[in-house]
């Protein structure tokens, strides 16, 4: 089990005014991540840019420099290395086109990246905009079949700058260690465990099976089935809704099932063919989980991946 920590690198484009001061910062920062309460058997990681050592302290002391720098207590310097597994890729500088998140009106690649796998993001309290324990971000999503190609909206990033801004995010990340799943093979095999509520037609095994460990995608997709089991497992009579749920629910305009309707015909269980207009999207990426309701207690799900094709977005 893993904790990903990932750092933002905004909080470092204005330096300290000395060494003595980038140290303290430093040694905060430790102390935060020091502070935040996980599981014996989970391992922290801290996320990071290519260029994280090059970022700068103060003036003339790089982050790298601090790293080597006698006169930090070596322990501090032991955890920062220790903390970066060299087989973590760096963060990518090129973000997923279809979303947007911006800080502030700012591009950001490790706010960016904690609110699309939904982790905690981290800062060095350089600034007092960074003693917060939320981050107010504004989202841009491409909206495949509507007139305005794009939605934008406002949504949060937990955060920590320092000990107490950790504690306040403890049921949150005691929440986010139950997700206990390493991959999307996981998921398939454990489906009827999971969810007793769901049936998936055969090709979602594929679909499923190649979502990897630590890909973008696991942790939506099984959020938002999580959400949809519960949803299923209280509908008892009338129409299917996911009204009350943390879901985000959409159908398809007539033209596009006019033009694309055969890409969501599915073959159910009971080898029957139905439509599957009605999907889920998931919020942190660009993916949908189409799904019919058959009958109250039953949902089908037929379809779980990248958006398929309309009218307005041929992918």
């Amino acid at each position: 089990m893993e904790l990903e920590i990932v750092f933002n690198e905004l909080c470092l484009q204005t330096s300290s005014t000395d060494i003595n001061t980038a140290r303290q910062l430093m040694t905060d920062f430790i102390n935060t991540i020091l502070a935040i309460k996980t599981p014996s058997s989970c391992k922290k990681k801290l996320r990071t840019q290519s260029n994280f050592n090059n970022l700068q302290l103060a003036p003339n002391y790089l982050l790298v420099q601090w790293r080597n720098d006698q006169d930090v207590d070596i322990d501090a310097r032991r955890l920062i290395r220790s903390l970066q597994d060299k087989n973590d890729p760096p963060l990518p500088d090129i973000a997923d086109p279809e979303i947007q998140v911006t800080y502030q009106g700012q591009n950001t690649i490790g706010i960016y990246y904690a609110y699309v796998n939904n982790s905690l993001s981290i800062s060095l309290q350089s600034e007092p905009q960074w003693d917060t324990s939320i981050l107010e971000v504004e989202v841009t999503r491409i909206n495949e079949d509507e007139e305005d190609p794009l939605i934008i909206t406002n949504d949060i990033v937990k955060h920590a700058s320092c000990i107490t801004h950790g504690r306040e995010h403890t049921d949150w990340l005691e929440e986010g260690f139950k997700i206990n799943i390493e991959n999307g093979n996981e998921i398939w095999n454990r489906k009827e465990e999971l969810f007793p509520n769901l049936e998936f037609c055969d090709n979602v095994s594929k679909q499923l099976k190649n979502i990897q460990y630590r890909q973008l995608e696991l942790a939506p997709v099984y959020k938002t089935l999580i959400e949809l089991q519960k949803c299923c497992q209280n509908w008892k009579s009338g129409g299917f809704s996911v009204t009350g749920y943390p879901l985000d629910e959409s159908g398809e305009s007539e033209p596009t099932l006019n033009k694309y309707g055969q890409e969501r015909l599915f073959t159910c269980p009971d080898n029957e063919e139905r439509l599957f207009e009605r999907h889920i999207k998931l919020r942190f990426c660009n993916w949908r989980i189409h799904f019919f309701p058959l009958k109250p207690g039953k949902v089908i799900i037929g379809y779980v991946g990248r958006h398929l094709p309309t009218v307005n977005y041929r992918t």
